[in-house]
């Protein structure tokens, strides 16, 4: 995979290969008052529904972020890294607490990092309606 942009709904076989493998990625938010806000997350890439999925806790700045943006979502990034290789997706983020959309967004996160989330009742799922992709191999 060589340094170029990506159609995030229709990715090449390598740059789709990449994000199932199992890593650690980043999500970047902005702040209200426009700074970033990078934190490690777990990331699935679902192209055919052209999201990105990040599950975590409703009280988390994260999601503060996302909704502080509106209804129209908020910009926002995710990129993983694995030594000279990297990719990342950008778009709309919002937040969703519907139980189906929660729990296909574990189901995925338990596919691609190997492990069932332990349950929790404050789960919330930020979808990334993605915009554009970019990455280097």
């Amino acid at each position: 995979m060589a340094s170029y942009p990506v159609d995030p709904r229709q990715p090449d076989a390598a740059y789709l290969s990449f994000w199932r493998e199992r890593h650690l990625c980043t999500l970047t938010t902005l702040r209200p008052d426009g700074s970033p806000h990078a934190v490690p997350v777990g990331v699935t890439y679902d192209p055919q529904a052209g999201l990105a999925r990040v599950i975590t806790n409703k009280s988390s700045a994260k999601v503060g972020h996302v909704l502080a943006a509106g209804p129209d979502g908020a910009r926002v990034a995710v990129c993983q890294v694995d030594g000279p290789r990297w990719a990342t997706l950008e778009g709309r983020a919002r937040v969703s607490t519907d139980p189906a959309r929660v729990a296909e967004a574990v189901r995925r996160y338990a596919d691609r990092y190997e492990r069932t989330p332990s349950p929790n009742p404050s789960r919330v799922v930020i979808e990334i309606e993605l915009t554009a992709a970019m990455g280097r191999g």
